[in-house]
């Protein structure tokens, strides 16, 4: 696979992409008011969400309030880098802690990303790619939804796309202080910001070092400048050091799975708004213009010839993407770790890039934009239950809790993961009763990931039970807020509420199990006999 003439076709622009369109005619200017129309709807949406905060946003929200001394202690047993709860500690000092507030920041993000597309997007293949990429990323499902969520993987998209644009422009201007500049700040941004990132970026370098030993001077130039930008940006990551491999001895993550060989189709559908209706027609467009974007040459309007050698102008995308998703897959197989698609958001932005390139092998103006339209309204089909539904069902649970718990009560939490989001909704009071989690008795706002496995496998339901009671004493009432199917818990959040019913036979369930939310706690009331 030729990179050398990769990086080549990438600096001569729109060598395979048609001629910019010059706009002209009704419908022309029809096409502007819908793509107008449509970038309204793509900004109002990645502020728009009616749900609560889920345990992640809470866990998040409630390290970001630490003071900023106490934030690397607080991260050492959550098992993130620091940039972005950084940035947010900043960002409630000044606008407060509410939920839009929280996800005001990530929705800013989301925003600069649009703009940041039609750049990337220009300088791979012209203006036709540039505004088919910020289409296909205005009506992402997954850029929508962690657009609206309080966790860093907005930001990593933006930081993606600079960086991309910063290597390309010093393969291209070897000499450019600011690309260089950017590709250092960048790199130590991301290291900051995702711990993904790492796959990133030993990628990028591998493709460096072969376009450092094997690229036409000036190229061969702009790589070895990236390398030495990529090492010297990296030294931020130092002082981290420390608590990174605590955490990677610590913290772990026991609640998923490693990556798996269907991980690298399914990752693209779920960027598409998974395995419904409306996700499964984005994602499959999306795999026919990246599978265009590499093998397509367009005859005409109505022919495309089919190259099984690829082509060249969006090879070096597809290595970055899919080599990132495979050598994660790898690590996370080799390092028993979890595979999450949110943390490919450091390969979602070419993705993007590789299917917008893919809609200029349709020259068919005509068809391009049909193609572009049914991405649109399946998308934002798509993002719908991201607006409109709950992620968790914790606000229907604080409501239950205040209207009955009284002082003197305890309330349990049973797995502990749901103590942040639910939590988060009762008044720093607590209601004036107890609350502890299962199985470490510790306050409900953090979950302590350190050595989770284990405490978890050594809890016993009985004595943890019987502290409850005993707490509660004869005049109190104990509130379990629990959800069973947590790994590592097998049954344990049972066996609490079996052995509390032996003792209090009259309980009541105030929320039921929901079955439609991502997080689903409910509630159960154990009142004095």
């Amino acid at each position: 696979m030729d990179l050398t003439e990769a990086v080549a076709s990438t600096r001569a622009g729109n060598r395979h992409a048609p001629p910019d369109e010059v706009p002209d005619g009704p419908g022309v200017r029809w096409l502007t008011v819908a793509t107008g129309f449509a970038l309204v709807i793509a900004v109002v949406v990645r502020f728009a969400t009616v749900s609560a905060l889920w345990l992640d946003e809470a866990q998040t929200v409630n390290i970001a309030r630490l003071p900023l001394g106490d934030l690397a202690e607080g991260l050492r047993h959550d098992g993130a880098p620091p940039l972005f709860y950084a940035l947010l500690h900043g960002w409630m000092r000044i606008f407060g802690d509410g939920d839009l507030s929280v996800r005001f920041l990530p929705g800013l993000f989301g925003v600069v990303a649009l703009p940041l597309a039609w750049v990337a997007g220009r300088r791979l293949g012209g203006r036709a790619v540039a505004w088919s990429a910020v289409i296909l990323l205005a009506a992402s499902p997954f850029a929508v939804r962690y657009a609206t969520e309080a966790r860093m993987y907005s930001m990593v998209v933006v930081l993606v796309l600079v960086g991309y644009l910063a290597v390309m422009e010093l393969l291209e201007r070897p000499g450019s202080r600011r690309a260089a500049v950017g590709v250092g700040l960048v790199t130590g941004a991301l290291l900051l910001t995702h711990y993904w990132s790492l796959y990133l970026l030993f990628v990028t370098g591998v493709i460096l070092i072969v376009l450092a030993r094997r690229a036409p001077p000036p190229t061969r130039e702009g790589a070895r400048r990236g390398l030495v930008a990529m090492a010297v940006g990296s030294l931020a990551f130092v002082p981290w050091v420390p608590s990174f491999l605590y955490q990677l001895g610590h913290t772990g993550t026991p609640w998923g799975g490693p990556g798996r060989l269907r991980s690298m189709v399914d990752t693209v559908f779920h960027f598409s708004g998974g395995y419904w209706d409306p996700g499964l027609v984005v994602g499959m467009i999306t795999y026919v213009l990246i599978a265009l974007a590499l093998f397509g040459r367009a005859v005409d309007g109505r022919r495309i010839e089919i190259d099984l050698r690829s082509r060249p102008g969006g090879r070096h995308v597809a290595i970055v993407g899919f080599g990132t998703l495979a050598v994660a897959i790898v690590a996370t197989v080799i390092g028993r770790s979890a595979f999450a698609v949110r943390y490919a958001s450091v390969l979602f932005p070419m993705i993007i890039l590789l299917a917008a390139l893919g809609t200029i092998r349709l020259l068919d103006r005509r068809v391009r934009h049909a193609v572009l339209a049914a991405v649109v309204v399946f998308g934002f089909w798509a993002t719908a239950p991201n607006v409109f539904g709950d992620r968790t069902s914790a606000a229907r649970v604080a409501a239950a809790l205040e209207k009955g718990v009284q002082p003197g009560d305890v309330v349990a939490y049973c797995p502990d993961q749901l103590g942040p989001s639910v939590s988060r909704l009762l008044p720093d009071d607590g209601l004036g009763a107890q609350h502890l989690t299962f199985p470490r008795a510790t306050p409900p706002q953090l979950v302590d990931w350190v050595d989770y496995a284990e405490v978890n496998k050594a809890a016993d339901p009985a004595p943890f039970a019987q502290m409850l009671l005993d707490r509660a004493g004869p005049t109190g009432t104990v509130w379990v807020v629990w959800a069973p199917g947590y790994k590592t818990f097998k049954d344990k959040c049972q066996g609490v509420l079996g052995n509390l019913d032996l003792v209090r036979r009259d309980n009541t369930r105030p929320v039921k199990l929901p079955s439609k939310n991502f997080e689903k706690p409910a509630l159960i009331r154990f009142p004095p006999q």
